[in-house]
């Protein structure tokens, strides 16, 4: 507001130069003109003569150039005609919010001619209160030179607005002069910073519900298993302890998913030729989109190889695959299409910056319905689906999308409505020879009732998942020495006489967590191996694990089975 009005006192000061300079020149052609007169020589006559001629023409441009910055002058204090390359937006408005001038980049920004009856209320949207009482409250001398953020109402794509309004006084009437700037960046930067932080409490929320949903499990699973050990096929309670057991491993699996979503499950990685890994695949592909869909799977030659857990992978492409087959109405073709990518420098891509390098994509494609823009942006939300009620639980992309980014990759969404959509998996390339998993011990089976050897000290802090993994080693014939939590284990441990072979522990425990205590107990004794439980994943505590010696990871929810086997393992 400042610089208009120092570009008006500027064009009057100028103004007023020109009018003087008009009187100079004209007064200096009536002094020629009368020398003409005086003078008697004729050559003398005729050089002032065509001097005063000059001096009038001159008189008569330089008028006419005042005359033009007069008129300037009366249209610049009516509007804002000489600000129309000003790289600022600049609206003039009535005190009732009526637009009355306007110049270009107001105009572009705010996508309207903004001639005849326009409304600043009509223009802006998503302030969160009324625009009329703002206008009118800026009319008064209230809340003036305070920035407020709005949304501009184009139909064909969104733009933010920083509007601040000031007060003029004209022609005996108050004005306000909004300045507008382009927001747009702003907001969208802040969008997608609240977006992360929507999804980071979204996974650890999950990750929570996960844990304790798997303590429950270990606990069904396990009493389960002790019923089934007392009951033979010809029991009539034994189909129900098997629906039991069924459902409970479903439900394992769903908070698995919730796991996979929030990066806390616990993965096998190895090297996968995705070549074997699609003909393995695709036999079950094909039998979920059924007869009258089609699977094309096309594999680049000299595909290379990935890191991943396999089974996950496959599950991230299964997950898609019916996606796929959802957005089809009974017909189509879904494409898999893997490809190797070289990345020569780093690219961004959406949210991400995906790092140079060698990559290996998997891209999924159909030709269905295709997504809307504004449900794009959230498919890999956790419960959030494009399906009718009932049909979709929501956490199909989310899971794959929790899986990909743990193993390290990236996924995209691509979609044109009506003409299908593409999900692209990009993974680092890796070779066999630095990723190929050592060779697995072979498990031993777990021992017979009542032939265990061996003390164990149990430290666990639920006490329905303490009581059967106690039961459970105890009828296996080992002695078990139960805690519920650190302090009480290292309070036990403080008699010297007392022998233990393998301390099996929660590792997330209220007070001293697992990996803590053992480090402590170990100093006195080195040689006890150790049996990590857990509902979260193994990377939650991998980096202490790996200072532990002679530990290993068991996750929950676990059969009796898998307990006693781990047990034995590490005594043997």
């Amino acid at each position: 507001m400042k610089t208009i009005l120092r570009l008006n006192e500027s064009l009057r000061e100028t103004t007023i130069s020109l009018v003087r300079f008009v009187w100079v020149f004209v007064w200096l052609g009536l002094g020629m003109f009368v020398l003409a007169l005086l003078v008697p020589n004729q050559a003398l006559n005729a050089g002032f003569v065509a001097s005063a001629a000059v001096l009038f023409a001159l008189a008569i441009l330089v008028g006419t150039i005042s005359k033009t910055k007069r008129s300037t002058a009366v249209r610049s204090q009516d509007g804002l005609d000489y600000l129309q390359e000003l790289d600022v937006a600049l609206i003039k408005l009535s005190t009732s919010g009526q637009v009355v001038k306007s110049n270009r980049l107001a105009r572009e920004l705010l996508g309207n001619s903004l001639d005849g009856q326009v409304l600043l209320a009509d223009l802006i949207e998503g302030m969160g209160r009324s625009i009329t009482n703002w206008l009118a409250e800026a009319a008064a001398g209230k809340g003036l030179k305070k920035p407020e953020f709005v949304k501009a109402s184009k139909p064909e794509n969104d733009v933010y607005l920083q509007i601040t309004l000031n007060r003029i006084y004209q022609d005996g009437q108050y004005f306000l002069v909004a300045v507008l700037n382009d927001a747009t960046e702003l907001k969208t930067l802040e969008a997608q910073f609240v977006q992360s932080q929507k999804m980071q409490a979204i996974g650890q929320l999950a990750g929570g519900v996960a844990h304790d949903f798997n303590n429950l499990l270990t606990a069904i699973s396990g009493y389960c298993d002790l019923l089934l050990m007392r009951h033979d096929q010809s029991d009539p309670d034994y189909g129900d302890l098997i629906q039991i057991s069924q459902n409970a491993n479903r439900a394992a699996s769903l908070v698995g998913q919730l796991l996979a979503f929030s990066r806390k499950q616990t993965l096998q990685p190895e090297y996968l030729n995705l070549h074997d890994t699609m003909s393995d695949l695709s036999h079950l592909l094909n039998r979920l989109l059924g007869e009258h869909m089609k699977l094309a799977v096309e594999n680049a030659d000299e595909l290379s190889g990935i890191r991943a857990d396999k089974r996950q992978l496959e599950q991230v492409i299964i997950n898609l695959v019916v996606n796929a087959r959802d957005a089809m109405a009974g017909t189509g073709t879904v494409r898999i299409v893997t490809e190797n990518h070289r990345l020569s420098s780093d690219q961004k891509r959406d949210r991400v910056t995906l790092p140079k390098g060698d990559y290996v994509s998997i891209k999924i494609s159909d030709n269905g319905c295709g997504i809307p823009p504004d449900k794009l942006v959230k498919i890999f939300e956790p419960f959030f689906t494009t399906k009718q009620v009932g049909e979709g639980t929501g956490l199909g992309l989310s899971t794959a999308y929790g899986i990909v980014k743990q193993t390290g990759g990236f996924i995209f969404a691509d979609s044109t409505p009506g003409a299908g959509a593409v999900f692209t998996l990009l993974f680092p390339a890796a070779t066999k020879q630095a990723t190929e998993n050592p060779t697995k011990p072979t498990h031993k089976a777990a021992p017979a009732l009542g032939q265990g050897d061996g003390v164990i000290m149990l430290v666990e802090d639920e006490t329905p998942v303490r009581t059967f993994a106690a039961r459970a080693l105890r009828m296996r014939g080992y002695t078990v020495l139960e805690a519920e939590n650190a302090e009480d284990a290292l309070d036990q441990l403080q008699d010297q006489g007392l022998r233990v072979d393998v301390f099996v522990t929660d590792v997330i425990m209220p007070g001293m967590d697992g990996p803590t205590w053992v480090r402590k107990a170990l100093k006195q004794r080195p040689g006890v191996k150790v049996v990590f439980v857990s509902g979260y994943a193994e990377d939650v505590f991998a980096d202490h694990r790996e200072k532990i010696p002679n530990s290993v990871f068991l996750p929950k929810p676990f059969s009796l089975n898998e307990l006693t086997s781990t047990v034995n393992e590490q005594i043997h």
